[in-house]
């Protein structure tokens, strides 16, 4: 079987085979740094986001730069199981886990790192507790409060207050707390307008806790928030964790926020210009994605990408700044998750030469 492309440090961008995926190093340092600035003497602590980023090393760096809670948050059990083998001590299940082998293979990794996972319902917590009770081991267990993106959680306070008394008295479960993800529904960096809709969204999960602490229900946890409310909700008493992800890589429709900087990028080579104002690049969908559209062309004004297929993009160059076929160019995507699946790794630049390659080790881990 071929090996994935993988250079040698010290290797100039300019020899690179392409496409491949790059991580503008200074940018991948500055966000971490603003995480570990604005955490570092705050109650409230990142649990990043592994499912942006897939990677356990990425993940350890992240950790060790500081402002972390120590761990990390995760999609899927297979991702969990990713980040727990590359050697994150803690990690949190963010969605719902309920086909038995998948609880199975929850509760297995609970005897190497702290597990936690997210529930919303009744059956669900009954089975978790069947098949942690079988293994012996403790499962950490955090409600999902639905917040307004009308997907996974409970309803309404009652609901919570409900399943997390079930919760305390279940057998190999221990009642962590109370979580949820919200987005904006009109994206803006404006501080006020961003303040305004987080704690609107937040205040729900933030009743939920009231009510549990009320009931002498415990509440370690209270995780929420997001790259776009990571200042807002880290500051809200009530909070302990936020589940912030897509700061770290970036992408172009979480501009707005400016703390951070694009990082995670796609460099491709111009293989034909068929006409006057036209080029060919050698990336397409499958290396950079097209969730939120077409990607954006770095460092080169007059040139826009107009037109993706699986594997090309067509550019539409102004006067003055055509491309000429062997021409290097940088894509910025609009989405990051979905392009950082489909590479085996990351290849980290600075100052214009190869400085670490990383492998992207829980790409395709849709169980």
């Amino acid at each position: 079987m071929p090996q994935a492309y993988e250079p040698q440090p010290g290797t100039p961008v300019g020899q690179l085979d392409t496409p491949c995926l790059i991580l503008d190093m200074d940018a991948l340092d500055h966000n971490m740094d603003v995480i570990a600035d604005f955490y570092g003497d705050r109650h409230s602590k990142l649990r990043g986001h592994s499912k942006n980023h897939k990677s356990p090393a990425l993940a350890l760096r992240q950790i060790q730069r500081g402002g972390t809670i120590g761990g990390v948050c995760a999609a899927k059990v297979a991702e969990a199981e990713v980040m727990v083998q590359g050697g994150v001590a803690s990690v949190f299940v963010t969605s719902e886990v309920v086909a038995p082998p998948k609880i199975d293979r929850l509760c297995a990794l609970a005897d190497q790192a702290e597990i936690l996972v997210a529930c919303e319902n009744e059956t669900n917590a009954r089975d978790l507790s069947h098949a942690a009770t079988a293994q012996g081991v403790n499962l950490g267990v955090v409600i999902e409060q639905e917040t307004g993106l009308v997907r996974c959680g409970v309803q309404e306070v009652d609901g919570g207050l409900s399943l997390a008394r079930l919760i305390d008295s279940l057998p190999g479960l221990s009642l962590k707390g109370v979580m949820s993800h919200q987005m904006m529904a009109e994206p803006s960096g404006d501080l006020e307008d961003r303040a305004t809709e987080a704690h609107r969204l937040i205040q729900p999960v933030l009743d939920l806790r009231e009510a549990m602490i009320s009931d002498g229900l415990p509440v370690e946890i209270v995780s929420t928030g997001e790259t776009w409310s990571y200042d807002i909700a880290g500051d809200m008493p009530e909070v302990t964790e936020i589940q912030g992800g897509s700061y770290l890589v970036m992408e172009t429709s979480y501009e707005y926020m400016e703390d951070f900087h694009l990082a995670g990028k796609v460099l491709s080579s111009i293989i034909s210009v068929p006409r006057p104002g036209t080029a060919i690049g050698d990336a397409g969908a499958r290396a950079v994605g097209g969730m939120k559209g077409l990607p954006r062309v770095e460092g080169r004004p007059g040139v826009e990408a107009v037109d993706m297929d699986t594997d090309r993009t067509v550019f539409q160059a102004a006067e003055g700044a055509e491309l000429e076929v062997g021409d290097q160019v940088v894509l910025l995507p609009g989405q990051q998750d979905a392009m950082v699946s489909r590479w085996d790794r990351f290849i980290g630049i600075r100052d214009g030469k190869v400085e670490a390659v990383w492998e992207i080790e829980a790409r395709g881990c849709h169980n």
